[in-house]
């Protein structure tokens, strides 16, 4: 692959490819350059959402410049910014290699500066390709990354070289998915932004909400339809599948509930005839909570034991039955016609 420095024209390129929302694999295979030269160039210079190609360039140069100053000048803590230092160290230039000596920003704890704003921007690429639209994932990430735990609105467009207005929208959008708080400390005018250490769980469990409202949704539209059209078939098992992801989510049944339904369906096939509970308990020599817990199991999570599913009845018996969507109405007439007759 071609080694030495970034040209401005390849900037260009990279800018344009960020621009049409390609991977940094895809600009990395279009500039035949390592994919980490890429990630490196934009991370040191706005992130995906703030590269400009005359910027990074410039930047670029200025910072060659720099390191080309006299061994042993001083940097004070202002040229290097709050909290931060410059040290000279051997440094890897864009494709691997050690250009000479060079200067290595140090944050508060003594990290690599740029290796760490690298981590926050490949941490938010991650999330992007993972559906998360990309201001979303920047604001995330760097909340995520902060040694403060949180930071205001104001912060975050200070470290993101980005506009009040698209970090509003990126944190409305992670207040309603619970992702993160809002608070303000008593006294203070401006808010601050927090992660929660449970984050992930309660992004789990909204999950698993919104899994369950898509179930809900498609099971009534299949009864509105009607099982047996097209349009009716298709939502039904859209409804089984949310509805199985949602309880998998929630913990689904457990491997002894699960069981003990497929007893309980056995046991009704193998009667046929409607059984009541307690009939079930004296025949299974269960006790009365261990049958209702099989017969709850086995209708709520009727995708467990499809292509059968239990009926509940009026009078408070059941039966198993076959799934309704499994047979055509015209092959339930055929089977029928075909059933032997009562003498």
């Amino acid at each position: 692959m071609p080694g030495g420095r970034l040209r401005h024209q390849d900037r260009q390129t990279i800018a344009a490819g960020l621009a049409e929302g390609l991977g940094y694999a895809e600009i990395a295979r279009q500039l035949d350059r390592p994919t980490s030269t890429i990630s490196r160039e934009i991370a040191r210079n706005g992130g995906p959402a703030g590269y400009r190609a005359d910027h990074a360039h410039y930047a670029t140069e200025s910072r060659a410049r720099r390191s080309r100053r006299p061994p042993g000048e001083v940097l004070d803590h202002a040229g290097a910014g709050p909290g931060r230092q410059r040290v000279e160290a051997d440094e890897a230039d864009e494709d691997g290699r050690d250009p000479g000596r060079q200067r290595v920003e140090l944050d508060e704890y003594g990290r690599d500066a740029v290796a760490v704003r690298e981590y926050a921007e490949r941490f938010a690429e991650l999330m992007v390709e993972a559906g998360l639209p990309r201001m979303v994932a920047r604001v995330l990430a760097s909340l995520y990354t902060t040694d403060s735990r949180s930071l205001t609105a104001a912060e975050l467009v200070r470290q993101l070289r980005v506009s009040p207005a698209s970090i509003s929208k990126a944190i409305a959008y992670l207040e309603k998915v619970e992702m993160i708080e809002r608070r303000r400390e008593t006294g203070q005018r401006h808010e601050y932004y927090v992660i929660e250490d449970d984050v992930w769980l309660r992004a789990w469990m909204t999950s698993a909400r919104t899994n369950a409202d898509w179930a809900e949704a498609a099971q009534y539209g299949a009864k509105l339809f009607g099982l047996e059209t097209p349009a009716g078939s298709r939502l039904d098992k859209m409804g089984v599948f949310f509805a199985q992801l949602s309880d998998d989510m929630n913990g689904g049944p457990t491997a002894i509930a699960a069981d003990d339904a497929m007893t309980v369906l056995a046991a009704l096939i193998h009667a046929g005839t409607p059984l009541t509970a307690p009939q079930l308990s004296t025949a299974l020599t269960w006790p009365r909570p261990r049958v209702d817990d099989a017969l709850q199991a086995a209708e709520t999570y009727a995708y467990f034991t499809d292509p059968v599913v239990i009926n509940h009845h009026p009078d408070d018996t059941y039966t198993v039955i076959a799934k309704p969507l499994r047979l055509t109405a015209t092959q339930r007439k055929a089977l029928t016609a075909h059933a032997p007759t009562a003498v």
